[in-house]
C-alpha cells in the first residue's frame, strides 16, 4: 500500500512569493498609487511565473513614468481607439498596432494612452481590448456627414476623434458608392472624404484645416481600393500626382524634425534637410552634407554637398551615392525613419562619380534667400544637371501659413 500512496501524493507546493516581495525586488516601493486596488488581480494568479510577469508589468509602467490603471471592471468604460503616424507610436512607446502604412490604431484610457503593461495588469487580451475600445466610439458615431460648400464631406461629430473613425468602415464607406472615394485626416479631429472629381477641393480643404492650428496627424490624402484603405498611391501623368507627392514629402519631414529632437548629439550633426522642385512642379527632398563633422544623413531624394566652408558643390541623386564604395556609414538606432551615419567626407573624384543634378554655382543659387535667389544666374542652355530645381515654399501654396515649421527640419 505504501508504494502506490507515493505516487498517490503530491509533493509540498513551494509557497508563492508576494507582491511586496517582487516589487522590492524590482526596486520599487509597496506603496505605489493605485497598487492596493489591483492587488485582487495579482493574488488571482495561482503560479510563481505568473505573479514574476505581473510585477514586471509594474515596473514596466513605472518606468515609462505612467500611473497603474484602475482595475479592469472600472477601466473598460473608459476606453477610445486613437490613430498617429507610426512614427509617433514607435518614439512613445506604448502599446500600438499597425493601420495601414504610415499609421498605427493605439489605445486611450481617459487621457492615458495605455501601454502595453496595463493589459498584463488587467489580465485582457489586446484584441479584446480593442474591440471594446472600438464598441464606444461606434456608439458616439450615430449621424451623418456633412457635405461642404466646396463638396467635400466632413465627419461631423468634431470630438477629437473623428480620424479614429477611419477605423469604423461603417462610417463612410457608403459615401460615394459608384465612385473612387478619397479621405484625409490632417488632424486627428478632421476627417474628410471626397470623391475622384473633388480631389483638388479635398487637398485644399487639408490646408484649411491645418492653419486652424491644430497638430497635424496625416498630410498626405488616403483611398479606398475595394475594401482596403491605402495612402493615395496617384502617378504621373495625374493630375494631382506632384501635391500629393509634396504632402507625403511633409509628412516625412515632420517625422525627421521630431525625430532630430532625440539624436545623440554625439553621433554627429543630422543632416539638414529640405524640399525643392523642379522646373516641371516635381517636389524632391534634399540633406545637406556638410564637411568637417559625421553626418546623420536620413533617405532623400538628392544630396548637396558642402566643403568645410559652406560652398556648395552640388546636387545629386542620392541612389547613386553607393558609387563612393570608399565611404561605407552605419545605420542609426533611432525609431522612425531610417538614418546613416558617415564619418569621413567624399574627395571632388569621388563626388562625381555621382549623378548630378545642379552645379554647384545652381546649388548656391537654390540655398540662397528668396531675394537674392531671383539673381541668380540661370543655368547655361546644355546644361548638365539632368534638371535645374527651383526652390519653393517648404510647404504648397494651400498649405501656407499652416505652422508646421518644416522648414526647420535641421
Amino acid at each position: 500500500m505504501g508504494f502506490f500512496d507515493r505516487f498517490r501524493s503530491r509533493a509540498d507546493e513551494a509557497p508563492l512569493p508576494g507582491l511586496d516581495t517582487l516589487l522590492e525586488a524590482r526596486g520599487l516601493p509597496a506603496g505605489l498609487p493605485g497598487l492596493e486596488a489591483l492587488r485582487p488581480a495579482f493574488e488571482a494568479h495561482r503560479k510563481a511565473e505568473e505573479r514574476e510577469a505581473w510585477a514586471d508589468a509594474v515596473a514596466e509602467a513605472h518606468a515609462l513614468g505612467l500611473p497603474l490603471p484602475e482595475p479592469w471592471i472600472d477601466a473598460q468604460d473608459h476606453l477610445l481607439p486613437e490613430l498617429v503616424p507610426t512614427w509617433r507610436a514607435e518614439r512613445e512607446g506604448r502599446w500600438s498596432r499597425s493601420f495601414i502604412d504610415g499609421l498605427s490604431q493605439r489605445i486611450r484610457v481617459g487621457e492615458v494612452v495605455m501601454p502595453g503593461a496595463w493589459l498584463k495588469l488587467w489580465d485582457q487580451p489586446a484584441d479584446d481590448v480593442l474591440d471594446l475600445a472600438l464598441d464606444h466610439l461606434r456608439r458616439r458615431s450615430e449621424g451623418s456627414f456633412t457635405r461642404l460648400p466646396s463638396g467635400i464631406y466632413q465627419a461631423p461629430w468634431r470630438d477629437g476623434a473623428d480620424a479614429a473613425r477611419l477605423l469604423l468602415p461603417e462610417t463612410w464607406h457608403g459615401l460615394f458608392k459608384d465612385q473612387h472615394p478619397f479621405l484625409a485626416i490632417p488632424t486627428a479631429g478632421t476627417l474628410l472624404a471626397a470623391p475622384q472629381i473633388l480631389l483638388p477641393k479635398l487637398m485644399d480643404e487639408v490646408g484649411r484645416a491645418l492653419q486652424a492650428g491644430a497638430p497635424p496627424l496625416q498630410l498626405a490624402v488616403l483611398e479606398r481600393i475595394g475594401d482596403k484603405l491605402v495612402t493615395a498611391r496617384l502617378q504621373e501623368p495625374h493630375p494631382m500626382s506632384a501635391p500629393q507627392r509634396e504632402l507625403k514629402h511633409l509628412d516625412y519631414l515632420e517625422a525627421l524634425r521630431r525625430q532630430q529632437e532625440d539624436l545623440d548629439p554625439a553621433l554627429g550633426r543630422p543632416a539638414v534637410v529640405t524640399m525643392l522642385k523642379t522646373n516641371q512642379g516635381k517636389p524632391l527632398t534634399m540633406a545637406l552634407w556638410e564637411a568637417g563633422a559625421p553626418v546623420l544623413l536620413p533617405e532623400t531624394d538628392l544630396i548637396g554637398f558642402l566643403g568645410a566652408g559652406g560652398e556648395p558643390l552640388g546636387l545629386f541623386a542620392r541612389q547613386t551615392l553607393p558609387r563612393i564604395h570608399e565611404i561605407r556609414g552605419g545605420a542609426v538606432d533611432i525609431w522612425g525613419p531610417r538614418r546613416v551615419r558617415y564619418e569621413g567626407f567624399p574627395t571632388e573624384e569621388q563626388i562625381s562619380r555621382l549623378e548630378r543634378f545642379a552645379t554647384g554655382e545652381q546649388m548656391r543659387g537654390l540655398l540662397a534667400p528668396p531675394a537674392e535667389r531671383r539673381a541668380a544666374p540661370r543655368p547655361p542652355s546644355g546644361s548638365a544637371a539632368p534638371a535645374v530645381a527651383q526652390v519653393g515654399s517648404a510647404l504648397p501654396s494651400h498649405l501656407r501659413g499652416a505652422g508646421l515649421g518644416v522648414q526647420d527640419a535641421d
